[in-house]
């Protein structure tokens, strides 16, 4: 038992040292940890002052807002590409176009469209008979069209206003950040290599800020444009082919 009880001692006596010295550097750690950062985008915000605040401010709005736009965006495509594939069939399955425009969803394009070709047949009376009703159903489903068309581009200038702007936005942060840290730097008379890094490299952030700002939207300003020509050519070919049912319809009638 004796023998037992020095052979622990003895052993905890060789292991103490290394713990002491694994404490000492997890000690060490959290002290380096703790340090703050006097080159970072906290001291960027921290040291700068109303116009550079301004600046990252206005890069903030337009980075949300585009990313609202892109993710918003992507649900309304996949909404209407999953209404697309209701068309064929619940609306040409259908026995007449008004059934087949009770079958659609209501915030359908597909609907909004057959919906503006049976009104357009439906006021093809008094002065607006003069006009032949192939015509005047053809005007009425093309006006559809570019209403469904401007839908599917709300947003996008946005997107294209913020992929070209915030890179010069960011630019004039930097060059704002860094006209005020060469001033600090004259009135404090040092021009050491640690006191011209810090500032210069804190404005120069504006511009990495802009960037991350504008690829993004550029990026999905194109991602987006492709796929609403996409899904504007299959409502197109809708409106064809609801302007081929109308007018047989209209004829049978």
């Amino acid at each position: 038992m004796r023998s037992s009880f020095h052979s622990t001692r003895s052993a905890f006596k060789r292991l103490l040292p290394f713990a002491l010295l694994m404490a000492a550097g997890l000690s060490q750690a959290q002290d380096t940890v703790l340090v703050d950062n006097p080159y970072g985008i906290a001291a960027l915000w921290s040291q700068s002052d109303a116009v550079t605040k301004t600046v990252l401010g206005i890069l903030a709005l337009m980075s949300i807002g585009s990313w609202y736009i892109i993710i918003s965006k992507l649900v309304e495509q996949s909404r209407i590409g999953r209404q697309r594939r209701d068309v064929p069939q619940k609306f040409w399955t259908a026995g007449s176009v008004r059934e087949g425009v009770e079958a659609l969803s209501k915030d359908s394009p597909y609907r909004f469209l057959a919906e503006t070709g049976l009104d357009s047949t439906a006021r093809h009376i008094k002065l607006q008979q003069h006009v032949g009703l192939n015509e005047w159903v053809t005007v009425s489903i093309e006006r559809g069209v570019d209403k469904v068309q401007g839908t599917l581009q709300q947003g996008l200038t946005f997107l294209a206003a913020v992929s070209s702007s915030a890179p010069f936005v960011g630019l004039f942060g930097t060059v704002w950040g860094i006209y005020h840290a060469l001033t600090a730097i004259g009135l404090a008379g040092q021009a050491s290599i640690d006191k011209v890094a810090g500032p210069v490299g804190e404005a120069l952030i504006m511009t990495a800020i802009g960037l991350a700002v504008a690829v993004p939207a550029l990026l999905g300003y194109n991602w987006l444009a492709r796929r609403n020509k996409a899904a504007l050519d299959d409502v197109q070919a809708f409106g064809d082919d609801l302007h081929s049912a109308l007018l047989v319809q209209s004829a049978a009638h």
